[in-house]
């Protein structure tokens, strides 16, 4: 089986690197001559019934001379990538990147191409990802472009360059559409010109290192009634930044950043000249958990970057102005990362989201030992699973048992659309969405 997968793997990496090479190095023009050439190439044999073995010889003649004549490109220059520091997936990112021209000589006709990262997987990584579906052979013949394609990191647009005069600087428009979350890592740019002939380019390139952190696709989501109450917190001013509602006044002291205009001490800012706020004991507000479902076996898996993004457009809508967000997840530990006015912003809680992995070597109970140490601080629970089995039902039973009020959203594969059994939340259905893949937008507009 292994040697399987090594063949497939050879296949996969030959293949996807002559079309990439191919690509920057021929013209639209020059792959059309291209593929006529293999054809002709395979039909020439057959003289008796085609004169296709005519056109071999001009075909290939263009391409050699096409070949030698854009063979080198004579440009020494220098290039400013000035991206922004965010990304989105799925979502053109617009930057502008500024070309010197160091040689003696004007170039006119130039392309700029950015140059990412390799993002062909390793073998290992491959070997998991076919291994996973269990259906290695026949997934790769009849899925093996979009499989290929699921690796791809962005699709970049070329770029014109203006004429370059000796020592003149110009300013490039580049348009970039990242296509899978992560740090996207751009190894350099490459100027290329075509040929007389307009077959084949001529490049040089210049390293250029430089990243950027592009943020998960997020879903319009509308206005929910999220359930739960305002609860008590431990911890106080200090710990909900002057969010909710205190019980008893303690004592003043000087005004911080986020602290509400209502507890201002207007008597004694006249005194000292600053302004003062009153500070209270007990703070009671709403906070809410969001959880997010880590466990599977597929590292990059559709179903996980969808559960991924679902999170990210929750806590893009979830009001944290005059509440707080909790995002609880398990990667290489548990974590519990806190936004809301004066704790931390939203797109922090992107940030992290941007950088979760699949978590494939603990059990689902540790996510289920993570919330419930939780539970006693939060006003209500929305769940984003990437399965409904047993561990899962009983985990949102455990929470339901100890009156905690629950939203249950489930991601799952194209065409699993069979309804599944809400389980704990049968009393409750509307608390309960399933969402397939390829309709997450649509099912996450018709949310109550």
């Amino acid at each position: 089986m292994t040697l399987h997968f090594r063949i497939l793997y050879a296949l996969y990496r030959f293949s996807s690197g002559r079309w990439h090479w191919a690509q920057r190095r021929f013209t639209r023009p020059g792959l059309a001559v291209l593929v006529a050439l293999i054809l002709a190439a395979l039909l020439a044999p057959d003289t008796d019934n085609n004169l296709i073995y005519q056109v071999l010889p001009l075909l290939l003649l263009l391409l050699v001379v096409a070949v030698c004549w854009g063979r080198t490109l004579r440009v020494r220059f220098t290039a400013t990538r000035r991206l922004p520091r965010f990304g989105t997936a799925g979502r053109p990112l617009d930057y502008r990147i500024m070309v010197k021209n160091l040689s003696s000589k004007t170039h006119n006709g130039l392309t700029l191409l950015e140059n990412l990262v390799d993002p062909r997987p390793s073998f290992e990584e491959f070997m998991a990802r076919e291994r996973a579906e269990q259906k290695a052979l026949r997934s790769f013949r009849f899925r093996g472009s979009q499989r290929a394609s699921s690796f791809r990191l962005a699709s970049v647009k070329e770029a014109s360059v203006p004429p370059l005069a000796p020592d003149e600087e110009v300013e490039v428009r580049v348009e970039l559409t990242p296509l899978r979350r992560g740090t996207l890592r751009l190894t350099g740019v490459t100027l290329a010109r075509p040929d007389p002939l307009g077959l084949v380019r001529a490049a040089t390139t210049l390293p250029l290192p430089q990243s950027v952190l592009i943020l998960p696709r997020r879903y319009p989501v509308p206005a929910i009634a999220l359930p739960g109450t305002a609860k008590y917190q431990e911890g106080g001013v200090a710990l909900a930044s002057s969010v909710g509602q205190s019980e008893e006044y303690v004592a003043l002291r000087d005004y911080r950043h986020g602290d509400p205009l209502r507890h201002i001490h207007w008597r004694s800012w006249a005194r000292v000249g600053h302004p003062v706020v009153k500070e209270f004991e007990d703070e009671f507000f709403v906070r809410h958990a969001l959880v997010l479902d880590t466990f599977t076996d597929q590292q990059n898996g559709e179903v996980f970057e969808e559960a991924v993004s679902v999170a990210a457009s929750f806590a893009c809508t979830l009001p944290t102005q005059e509440s707080l967000l909790d995002l609880l997840f398990v990667g290489p530990q548990s974590y519990c990362f806190t936004a809301g006015r004066g704790v931390a912003h939203v797109d922090q809680m992107l940030e992290i989201l941007a950088s979760v992995g699949a978590c494939t070597d603990q059990p689902f109970h540790a996510l289920e030992h993570l919330v419930l140490g939780h539970v006693k601080a939060v006003s209500g629970c929305i769940c984003v699973l990437l399965g409904w089995d047993e561990p899962r039902r009983s985990f949102v039973g455990k929470l339901r048992a100890l009156g905690l009020p629950v939203r249950v959203v489930v991601v799952v594969e194209p065409g699993e659309s069979q309804p599944l059994e809400p389980g704990p939340l049968r009393d409750e259905p509307e608390r309960f969405s399933v969402l397939e893949i390829g309709q997450v937008e649509t099912g996450l507009a018709k949310l109550k």
